[in-house]
């Protein structure tokens, strides 16, 4: 049976990431449509958010190691409010890119999930670590496919930016509902010792 814990950790990278991926599957089209971006500049935005990604690991990873529990909901915060400032930022092709890269250290989120999947999984690391990997491609899914439907909806380009907040405010939720879960039945395991 998979653990309570396990599926919680999944559920935050499949919903919390999503908001990364909703920017991300739709930033050339932000960027050239909405900010007046020249489409020769596309590789840049794949170098700018690349440099994100690496820099969101590194940070991401010293964060967890500092303190696991605190850097998950730190980052979905972080998260949160870049993914927002997005919507903002990419009616301008300057400021649009700046929040390329930022939007890419979202993946500050991956080193602190994937070891809070090895901390809770106990015998079945190999199956959390694949987890770990089918739930970022959950995100990846989700975050494209909402932001699909809004932009379908008549909302500009960037509108991806609030889609990816929303996501990122989800994964937080979902977070907090985990840790009450989880100090609830370590209390209800204490009462009965």
């Amino acid at each position: 049976m998979i653990k309570q814990r396990v599926l919680v950790t999944v559920a935050i990278a499949c919903i919390g990431c999503g908001g990364m991926f909703s920017i991300f599957s739709y930033v050339m089209p932000t960027l050239t449509q909405q900010a007046g971006m020249s489409e020769a500049l596309g590789p840049m935005v794949l170098v700018i958010f690349g440099l994100g990604s690496i820099a969101g690991n590194l940070l991401g990873g010293r964060a967890a190691d500092k303190n696991l529990m605190r850097a998950i909901p730190a980052t979905l915060v972080w998260c949160a409010v870049i993914q927002g400032l997005f919507y903002f930022a990419a009616n301008n092709v300057w400021t649009g890119l700046l929040f390329v890269g930022l939007v890419g250290t979202s993946m500050a989120l991956a080193p602190a999930l994937q070891t809070r999947l090895m901390d809770v999984a106990e015998d079945a690391q190999t199956m959390a670590a694949s987890l770990n990997h089918a739930a970022f491609n959950g995100a990846n899914a989700l975050g494209a496919w909402l932001a699909g439907l809004v932009i379908s909806a008549g909302f500009s380009w960037s509108s991806t930016g609030l889609v990816g907040t929303g996501l990122a405010l989800c994964g937080l939720v979902i977070f907090a509902w985990g840790s009450w879960l989880e100090k609830r039945t370590f209390r209800t395991a204490e009462h009965y010792q």
